[in-house]
């Protein structure tokens, strides 16, 4: 026989049962003693079977009683954490989610694509950007400042870390407009290993040495320009002539505001621009969602 039992009345008979008294059971639960009484009658001819003994003195439970308490108990329990999961999940929509990024992501209104993406599903949360400098390669990731970030590849600890590729670019080498090499349409890197280079900051650990190609110098150390943690830093450095670097395509339109051009390169890998997040967090419901905003946005 399947029985529909309201949770107040079961939360009525538990206060009923663990007070052994309707007076001060009607007072933890803020009704009135004649309404108690009456709904625990209803359960009482709802399940066929008598819970409580009165009389004028005492409250004391019957067999039957007894017997439903633990189960009392354990429904108002599990409907306790239930109620509580689907607060948590309505924070979660409410919830802000702070985005960092080193370089504001251009490459044909990616951010925007993924911002509509990603409150269409969650209309309630708020992605904040965080702007992070250049000696954090992981933007905000490493000490909790943000909860996903956009990164270059490599990152240092890599392990700490899942991500997911939203371009993979042909890595140009910018240099003043002045320089010899300008006047080539295309340059071998073998031509820059004697060039000095503009780096990241020493913090930028693998980061620093992706972008300065150590792995295509044969060994040679790179003759170091000047140090950059900063868009403007790099154009102003590229202008003084301080030294060369390589860049992003899809950031190339950042520092060639004039005085300054690119050209490709031979002899190097491309690029890998991604969204991260701390494994940790994978299970966060707005990471999941903001990294799956991306790979819908990126996908062909």
């Amino acid at each position: 026989m399947t029985i529909d039992v309201h949770a107040r009345d079961l939360r009525y008979f538990v206060a009923v049962a663990e007070e052994l008294h309707f007076t001060r059971a009607a007072e933890k639960l803020y009704v009135s003693q004649p309404a108690l009484s009456k709904q625990i009658r209803a359960l009482e001819r709802q399940l066929g079977a008598e819970l409580l003994l009165r009389d004028q003195h005492a409250v004391a439970l019957t067999a039957a009683g007894e017997a439903l308490l633990p189960h009392a108990r354990q429904v108002l329990a599990a409907w306790a954490e239930g109620a509580a999961a689907v607060e948590a999940a309505k924070a979660a929509q409410r919830s802000t989610l702070v985005v960092g990024m080193s370089t504001r992501p251009g490459r044909g209104g990616l951010l925007p694509a993924i911002r509509s993406r990603f409150t269409a599903a969650h209309p309630g949360a708020t992605a904040r950007l965080r702007q992070v400098s250049w000696e954090d390669p992981t933007a905000g990731l490493a000490d909790g400042s943000a909860d996903v970030a956009f990164v270059w590849l490599p990152l240092p600890d890599e392990e700490r870390y899942a991500w997911t590729v939203l371009a993979e670019e042909p890595r140009l080498v910018a240099l003043p407009d002045t320089h010899p090499l300008a006047a080539h349409a295309e340059i071998d890197f073998a031509d820059l290993r004697d060039e000095p280079f503009l780096a990241l900051p020493k913090s930028a650990g693998p980061l620093r040495d992706y972008w300065l190609a150590l792995d295509a110098r044969a060994g040679r150390p790179p003759r170091i320009g000047a140090e950059i943690a900063g868009v403007e830093e790099t154009y102003e450095a590229l202008v003084a002539g301080l030294g060369v670097c390589l860049v992003a395509e899809g950031n190339a339109p950042l520092i060639t505001l004039g005085g300054v051009t690119t050209r490709p390169v031979q002899g190097i890998g491309p690029s890998r621009y991604a969204l991260a997040w701390r494994r940790e967090d994978e299970a966060r419901p707005l990471v999941r969602a903001y990294a799956q905003a991306c790979r819908a946005t990126v996908a062909p």
